[in-house]
């Protein structure tokens, strides 16, 4: 049985024929999506917030037949624990070896949102919480985000640039570092950066020093960028970076650094403060994207959010349509 936990356990090539069954079905051509999802049940565990994650994974499920349960743990549910070997005398109620296999008996297919704690990198880079949950269920678990990655709004990303830009081997695609308030998680940079490389794009990270991503997630797609006769580069000019840009892709995340120190987290987002994205920092033609919600005049200016280059309601509608696609992708394979 496969999962949806990451890039990673996909290569370019699959992950292109989601994006392009995506795009069949958002053209209306969705008989395969009607027949996948009709009378199934997605069962949705939040432990974080979220607008578009939600909505759109009822909205796919809903349009083509099914149904989804959203459930926020804590809330909705019992606090739940995940580490083996515990002694729960605390506040969790619930071990996820029991919550897991009971939930997947409700439901065809289980999605799971968590995210980085932001005190220790190599705790975060474990992925602990979803690769629990992936160990006890027994139907095919979706990564709605976790401390690693974001797979679905890279997904959606790759699909909303392929829109726009057609033929993508060669473009340039920007991943620029933004300020922020606090720390954040890199997993939709992570996830941003392997879709892009898996499209066959020219790559440029461009990031203060002190703020690289993942080294196993950049060797991978470094790999994939040199398998598709492109490349992966790091700069800490992002005036260069973004005026060369046929993409520019804007997100805050924190310093590794950094990580359980959160004074030391804003200071460097103070020091930064000049990384800020406006409208005049792109090309004619270029495309400006965020996966949402951003802080205005912060991260980017109201000039660069209201430019018409700017396609971040595209991404977010394109969740939908990955979504349904990945969906499918899991409800036909047997388990």
């Amino acid at each position: 049985m496969r999962h949806w936990l990451n890039l990673l356990e996909y290569e370019p090539r699959e992950l292109a024929q989601l994006v392009a069954l995506a795009r069949r079905i958002k053209a209306g051509d969705d008989a395969e999506a009607s027949a996948a999802l009709r009378g199934k049940i997605l069962t949705m565990l939040f432990f974080n917030p979220s607008l578009r994650t939600r909505t759109s994974f009822e909205a796919a499920m809903l349009r083509f037949g099914g149904h989804a349960i959203c459930l926020n743990v804590g809330g909705d549910t019992w606090p739940l624990e995940h580490r083996d070997g515990v002694v729960m005398d605390g506040a969790c109620s619930e071990h996820i070896r029991e919550a897991a296999p009971v939930l997947c008996r409700y439901g065809d297919l289980l999605a799971v949102r968590t995210f980085a704690k932001l005190r220790d990198a190599g705790e975060d880079a474990a992925d602990r919480v979803l690769r629990g949950f992936a160990q006890h269920a027994t139907v095919p678990v979706i990564n709605m985000e976790s401390a690693m990655e974001h797979p679905c709004q890279g997904l959606a990303d790759w699909m909303t640039i392929d829109e726009k830009l057609n033929e993508l081997p060669g473009k340039r695609f920007v991943l620029t570092w933004a300020p922020h308030v606090k720390a954040l998680p890199m997993a939709v940079p992570h996830s941003a950066l392997l879709a892009a490389a898996a499209a066959g794009m020219k790559v440029t990270i461009a990031h203060p020093p002190g703020y690289e991503l993942n080294a196993a997630l950049l060797d991978r797609a470094a790999t994939w960028c040199a398998a598709a006769g492109s490349s992966l580069d790091k700069t800490h000019k992002w005036r260069e970076a973004r005026r060369d840009a046929d993409v520019v892709y804007v997100k805050s995340w924190g310093a590794a650094a950094h990580y359980g120190d959160d004074d030391a987290q804003r200071s460097g987002f103070q020091e930064h403060a000049d990384w800020i994205v406006d409208a005049d920092h792109l090309k004619p033609g270029a495309l400006l994207m965020h996966c949402l919600p951003v802080r205005r005049n912060v991260v980017m200016t109201d000039a660069a959010l209201d430019d018409p280059r700017c396609v971040v309601v595209d991404q977010a509608e394109n969740r939908m349509w990955t979504q349904v696609a990945i969906l499918c992708h899991l409800l036909r394979q047997p388990h």
